[in-house]
């Protein structure tokens, strides 16, 4: 699958790239990030896959969250991809900050509007890896994810949907029970994908501000998937700092050390 380079820049030695390239799955042209670390020049690296929260870009993360340097020292192959298809042509996925566009949830959508190119999960979970495989110097065994809000989200359904493909996985402020607002959703609400995950080898980190509006007005309880993981037995670090709210700012406090985790379990 060609890959088209739109910018490459120089960063701790390593080098940020952003691809653009036709989704098999989206149908349609869509952008991801890739940071490549210097040990990228002489053999095969981790990889980590981040996924971003809504309305955002694949520049959101690269150029907020401060995480070159912590990626750079661990010699770890960054993926940043957009959130959503893009320029679809869909009546009403500009209505919405929500939902469409800059708001895929990272699910394959089942109603008719929506399910040609809204297929976020398929995406991210597998045309996104194996393109990755391709075109990059990564160990295709040793992968993890993280991600924000949405991302968050994202990213511990990935990794449950998913078992022993992803050897980590860590989220901030993320959506964890999804299924209290979109009923079909169960089969990517984490709560719920905790429940049937097979057997217990998952380590999982969340953190949270505690300043969050959006965990004090009940949209994102963390409770739920903390509860459903203690009861299977699946090992879960929950943090919640006070003074931090669902910002970039609240990432970029802690991103080198969810770095830090994912290297550790990667190299493990």
């Amino acid at each position: 699958m060609a890959l088209k380079q739109v910018s490459s820049s120089k960063c701790f030695g390593g080098l940020q790239k952003v691809f653009e390239h036709h989704s098999v799955e989206l149908k349609c042209k869509m952008k991801f990030a890739v940071y490549l670390p210097p040990k990228a020049e002489t053999g095969k690296c981790l990889v980590l896959y981040w996924l971003s929260g809504l309305t955002c870009i694949e520049q959101n993360f690269i150029s907020k969250s401060g995480y070159h340097q912590a990626t750079s020292e661990y010699g770890l192959v960054v993926i940043a991809p957009d959130t959503s298809p893009r320029g679809c042509s869909i009546k009403g996925e500009e209505d919405n900050w929500d939902v469409g566009t800059g708001a895929g949830f990272y699910v394959n959508a089942t109603e008719d509007v929506w399910k040609t190119n809204y297929r976020m999960y398929a995406y991210v979970s597998k045309e996104l890896p194996q393109l990755t495989n391709d075109n990059f110097p990564v160990d295709p065994q040793r992968m993890s994810v993280f991600g924000h809000s949405m991302g968050g989200h994202g990213a511990l359904m990935c990794a449950l949907k998913n078992p022993r493909k992803y050897k980590y996985v860590s989220a901030f402020v993320p959506l964890c029970n999804p299924v209290l607002y979109q009923s079909k959703w169960e089969a990517y609400d984490a709560t719920y994908l905790v429940k049937s995950y097979p057997g217990s080898q998952l380590d999982i980190l969340i953190d949270q501000g505690k300043d969050d509006e959006f965990l004090s007005d009940g949209q994102l309880l963390p409770d739920n998937v903390i509860a459903s993981c203690t009861e299977k037995k699946i090992p879960v670090v929950f943090r919640l700092p006070e003074g931090y709210d669902h910002s970039y700012y609240f990432i970029a406090i802690f991103i080198a050390d969810h770095i830090r985790h994912h290297a550790k379990y990667l190299n493990a």
